[in-house]
């Protein structure tokens, strides 16, 4: 298994203010579904940042996100340590397959890979 991209989920109310803001930084605007929003270095686009109102189709709005290679066999590994699984694994439409676990610090780690 390998992580693909590590990255923050920043709740926010101010998406164009955090877009424009995050823009003199150097960010761009990669993906905007309304409610969640990510922006990306078009150097490395492996460094971005992502500013959620509510992830709407979800319980909660997860802290990080992090993209591996394989989530099926991450979310058994992880399954089978008994950690807390927030969210059960599945497809989204938007093509991604998904599912939530809370850390050790309490943190929800969405955890991802593209179909």
């Amino acid at each position: 298994m390998s992580v693909r991209r590590v990255v923050p989920d920043i709740p926010s109310e101010a998406m164009e203010e955090s877009r424009d803001f995050y823009g003199l930084l150097g960010l761009r605007e990669v993906m905007d579904q309304g409610w969640v929003m990510t922006l990306a270095s078009p150097a490395n686009p492996t460094a971005q940042i992502t500013f959620v109102r509510r992830d709407s189709s979800a319980p909660v709005t997860p802290d990080l996100s992090i993209e591996v290679d394989d989530v099926d066999a991450v979310h058994a590994a992880v399954a089978a340590t008994g950690a807390e699984i927030v969210r059960e694994l599945r497809d989204e439409e938007w093509g991604v397959r998904r599912f939530f676990v809370r850390d050790p610090n309490g943190r929800v780690v969405n955890v991802l890979g593209h179909r």
